[in-house]
C-alpha cells in the first residue's frame, strides 16, 4: 500500500436547503461521485473472484461469483458521507446483506464474533463491530445506479455501511474475517478514527 492517494472527479456543490438536514456536520452535497483510493485499482476476473467469511482458526464459507449472485439480493437507496467532507444523497445500490452472508456462514460452521475485519484485493482492510454490519445496516453490493459496480468504485463487489464514513465501505471486498477483538485496519492504523460516525465527526483518532 505504498502508492500515493488518488482522487478524481472531486467537485463540490452548494447544498440545497431542502436537503441540508441530511448532511452531517462539516459535510457538503456533491452531485458527482468522487473517486478516492490509496493505491492502484484492482481488476479481478469474475472467473477467479471468490468471497469468503471465516472466523479465527475455524471453518470458511466461500462463494464463487455465480454462487454469490444466486444469493438473495436487495436494493438499497441511501446517503453516503466521505471523511473528506462530501456527501452524496439518494445513491442506489444492489447486493447481498451481511445478515444473509453471516446466516449462511453460520450454517457452514463459521462461529460468530463481536468484531469484523473487512479484507480487500490490494491489501486494504477496515475494522467494524459486528453490531454495525448486522440487522439491516450493511451489504456487499455489486451494482450502483442499476449498472455493474465499476472497478474505480470498488467493483466487482464492495462493502456498503452507509451510517459510517465511507472509508468503512471497503472497495474490492473479498473477505469478512470475524474476530474476538478489535484490530485497526489500513486507515485506522494511520490515525483515522476506529469507528467513524459522520454525525459525531469521528474523522481522526482522538475525535469524540
Amino acid at each position: 500500500m505504498a502508492e500515493p492517494f488518488v482522487s478524481r472527479g472531486f467537485r463540490g456543490r452548494r447544498q440545497p436547503d431542502a436537503t441540508a438536514h441530511r448532511l452531517p456536520p462539516g459535510q457538503y452535497e456533491t452531485r458527482d461521485f468522487p473517486v478516492l483510493s490509496a493505491g492502484p485499482t484492482p481488476h479481478t476476473s469474475l472467473a477467479t473472484w471468490d468471497f469468503t467469511v471465516h472466523s479465527q482458526g475455524g471453518p470458511t464459507a466461500r462463494w464463487t461469483w455465480d454462487e454469490f449472485q444466486a444469493l438473495p439480493h436487495e436494493t438499497v437507496t441511501t446517503d453516503i458521507h466521505c471523511v473528506t467532507k462530501w456527501s452524496k444523497l439518494d445513491t442506489v445500490w444492489e447486493g447481498v446483506s451481511v445478515d444473509t452472508l453471516l446466516a449462511e456462514a453460520l450454517t457452514r460452521g463459521v462461529e460468530s464474533a463481536p468484531y469484523m475485519l473487512a479484507v480487500s484485493d490490494g491489501g486494504y482492510t477496515t475494522n467494524l463491530p459486528l453490531a454495525d454490519v448486522t440487522r439491516g445496516k450493511a451489504w456487499v453490493v455489486v451494482t450502483y445506479d442499476g449498472a455493474p459496480l465499476a472497478p474505480e468504485h470498488g467493483g466487482p463487489a464492495r462493502l456498503l455501511v452507509p451510517h459510517l464514513y465511507f472509508w468503512k465501505s471497503a472497495k474490492w471486498l473479498r473477505q469478512l474475517r470475524l474476530m474476538d477483538h478489535d484490530e485497526a485496519g489500513f486507515w485506522e492504523s494511520l490515525g483515522y478514527h476506529h469507528y467513524g460516525d459522520p454525525w459525531r465527526e469521528q474523522r481522526y483518532d482522538g475525535d469524540r
